[in-house]
């Protein structure tokens, strides 16, 4: 089964991200308003998901210029990996992982949990 098509995935990111829907170019729209946004293409697994939720929409979580933006990122990112991150913590993370900079990492990252001490090293 197609990663998107589970239905407690969907039914998990409609809760974290309420406005979220799947375009016809097999891309996920997190918030339209603010055209964040990333492809599904290449996810296998949940952990994939979890990296493309973290190394695109961290930046939105932190630097929007909208805070109704950032703060629905935020939230979100919070809501669907289960986390409690801050904006200074998504400041971090978007400095060390975002825009898929150090994929390698982004994976360390989850794997342990969330880990701030891993961004660092």
């Amino acid at each position: 089964m197609n990663m998107i098509e589970n239905k407690d995935i969907r039914n998990r990111l409609a809760e974290a991200f309420p406005k979220f829907y799947i375009n016809r170019q097999f891309e996920i729209i997190i918030y339209p308003e603010a055209n964040s946004y990333f492809s599904l293409g290449c996810i296998e697994n949940e952990e994939d998901l979890k990296a493309k939720i973290i190394e695109w929409l961290s930046r939105e979580a932190c630097k929007s210029v909208s805070d109704k933006s950032q703060k629905y990122h935020l939230n979100g990112i919070n809501k669907f990996l289960s986390t409690n991150f801050t904006q200074n913590d998504m400041m971090e993370i978007y400095t060390y992982l975002g825009n898929r900079c150090n994929h390698a990492k982004t994976l360390r990252f989850i794997n342990s949990n969330y880990d701030m001490t891993i961004l660092s090293n």
